[in-house]
């Protein structure tokens, strides 16, 4: 490919310009994660199978210490175990070590909150044993500091934990992905479109129910583009976009990127400090989120869904992990 390795908004090198490992110390801890604007990673561990696949350079660790608050965790079940996958190549990494690694992360830098989405990559139907595994992963590597309650928390709840996102469709496990706005048009066509797509969404979160999680998928893949080429031509223009409002309070919710430059991730950070600044005098009532959507796992159409939006209502799901237990740091 042609084009710089790396500019203020796309990095595709080994190792990150930035370096911003503790940028949530500085927060209230009254403010709920719906109103953080957050930086993330699509496919966050797929650094293998070429040009096609890969989505990021930087390797779990770099990422978290650049700023990178927000992983996206794609596994199947095999021998028993939930390894790391994009679509059906290995990514050389197991869910059990990313959230070891994650945690190690956290207990060196005990003021962050790190938000994991946990997803079955490519499942036709659901595996039967998918949900138990994850239960056991997250009950033996959790170490009492990983937040799966439907609920989206504060960050004074969960600063040194992972928040768990998930899409099961019967257990609780996580703050239920798919009642979240979501902005995730993946298969793309235009590389104009995709950026318009992004770009609304980026302005529904800033103007958007302070209680509702917001997620912009900036990252995309298609029949006659790649990851890198995606991030390539979106990554700049979310850079300007951002820039034009900067010294603005805004709430970007998060925002999930392949291949992020220092440069943008630095303004997804500092519009939090202009945002939380005299903003939050008091603790907000914990936000909720509404019961899960009767579409099931994986149709995207429940992703376009906001919780003020969506007309379906489910019985609750059965919580699975006891919260005490795993809320609760030891």
């Amino acid at each position: 490919a042609g084009g710089e390795l790396s500019t203020p908004a796309f990095d595709c090198t080994p190792q990150p310009a930035a370096c911003c490992p503790d940028w949530m110390a500085g927060l209230p801890d009254a403010l709920p994660l719906s109103r953080l604007s957050i930086p993330g990673t699509h496919d966050s561990l797929s650094l293998f199978g070429g040009r096609r696949l890969r989505c990021q350079s930087w390797g779990l660790e770099a990422q978290l210490a650049a700023g990178v608050r927000f992983l996206d965790v794609r596994c199947k079940l095999a021998q028993g175990e939930l390894h790391v996958y994009h679509l059906c190549t290995f990514q050389r990494a197991s869910l059990r070590g990313v959230l070891r690694r994650t945690l190690r992360f956290l207990r060196a830098h005990p003021s962050e909150a790190v938000l994991m989405r946990i997803k079955e990559e490519l499942p036709i139907f659901s595996r039967p044993g998918f949900a138990a595994q994850l239960q056991r992963c997250l009950l033996e590597e959790g170490q009492g500091c990983v937040w799966c309650r439907e609920e989206v928390p504060t960050l004074g709840q969960v600063r040194g934990k992972i928040v768990v996102l998930e899409a099961l469709a019967r257990e609780v496990l996580g703050i239920p992905y798919e009642q979240l706005s979501i902005s995730d048009a993946w298969n793309v066509l235009s590389l104009e479109r995709k950026w318009a797509q992004a770009r609304r969404h980026l302005e529904s979160a800033a103007s958007g129910d302070p209680a509702t999680m917001h997620l912009t998928f900036c990252s995309g893949n298609g029949l006659f583009t790649c990851p890198e080429e995606v991030a390539r031509f979106v990554n700049p223009r979310c850079y300007q976009h951002l820039r034009r409002r900067q010294g603005q309070p805004m709430c970007w919710g998060v925002v999930i990127m392949d291949f992020p430059g220092a440069g943008l991730l630095r303004l997804i950070v500092e519009s939090n400090g202009l945002q939380a600044s005299g903003h939050i005098t008091a603790a907000p009532s914990t936000p909720t989120v509404p019961s899960r959507h009767p579409h099931g796992r994986g149709d995207r159409r429940c992703s376009q869904h906001t919780s003020a939006h969506c007309p379906h209502r489910c019985p609750s799901r059965r919580m699975l992990l006891p919260a005490p237990h795993l809320c609760q740091r030891t």
